[in-house]
């Protein structure tokens, strides 16, 4: 049976600086970078208050962590626990499997180690990692990221760290259903998949969730906002129905990134997901 999940990115004004990270090509080091963001609720605080909104659960963006030290994930991982939220996924939003620097490649694969490392002490269930950043239809880059995967399901494995590898239609390595596909082809058991509804474009977005649906642990159920975030309802609907012709059983993670209040317009789209669980 479907659940209610929520992405962090869908609060991201709402929780405090977005902590990313990029790679310096000339340290050959990954460096932080800050962007500001008002702070009205904690990450500790969230899973209290999805609970008290009606959610299942969770997925958490690298950048939403204030802290990586253990005891603050100890805090977090119990602050779901105590909630009733499931840590589904910690997304990871940084590091390219296909990148022709082999140091920066190396540097990203153990940068993508140690946040599986943090999202064992978290909780987490799984880790969504990026494919890459090469074109859909570079058959070598394909093998490169599957390889890279299959690494870091492995590290996870051999670690004792029982965290899922997870990738998703995201960047442009599987910014299309065929490419995905082949990616997931080339990995096999060692990592599964997140459908999000915004990366496929039109004219063939609708042919194209069916073909990663089977292998995704969850959907990003992202809207088309206009610009005063309201959904394009005819659209969502067209690609729920596909969602729920493809028997898809797992999380439905609510996505928002329009104007004006984040709750109001998760509000508006949760309303009409409610027929999908």
């Amino acid at each position: 049976m479907s659940y209610l999940s929520i992405s962090t990115w869908s609060l991201h004004r709402l929780l405090g600086p977005l902590r990313f990270t990029a790679w310096n090509a000339e340290t050959k080091q990954h460096e932080p970078q800050v962007t500001e963001q008002p702070q009205v609720l904690t990450l500790l605080e969230l899973p209290a208050e999805l609970a008290r909104r009606g959610y299942q659960a969770a997925e958490v963006c690298h950048f939403h962590f204030p802290s990586v030290e253990p005891a603050y994930l100890q805090q977090l991982k119990e602050s779901f626990q105590s909630a009733g939220i499931k840590f589904d996924t910690l997304l990871l939003d940084y590091g390219d499997l296909t990148t022709a620097d082999e140091e920066r490649r190396e540097a990203d694969i153990r940068y993508m180690q140690q946040w599986i490392d943090i999202a064992s002490l978290a909780g987490a269930k799984q880790i969504r990692i990026v494919a890459g950043e090469a074109a859909p239809d570079n058959i070598d880059a394909l093998r490169l990221s599957a390889e890279g995967l299959t690494r870091l399901s492995q590290y996870s494995q051999e670690q004792g760290k029982n965290v899922r590898i997870i990738s998703e239609n995201f960047k442009a390595l599987t910014s299309t259903g065929s490419s995905s596909v082949k990616l997931l082809e080339l990995v096999g058991d060692n990592a599964d998949f997140i459908t999000d509804f915004g990366n496929f474009k039109l004219p063939n977005k609708y042919d194209e969730f069916p073909l990663t649906l089977p292998s995704s642990v969850s959907v990003h159920a992202k809207a088309q906002y206009d610009d005063q975030g309201y959904p394009d309802q005819d659209e969502f609907i067209t690609c729920l129905n596909t969602v729920r012709a493809a028997e898809f059983n797992g999380a439905i993670v609510l996505i928002y990134d329009g104007p004006g209040d984040m709750w109001a317009g998760l509000d508006r789209i949760k309303a009409i997901v409610a027929d999908y669980l």
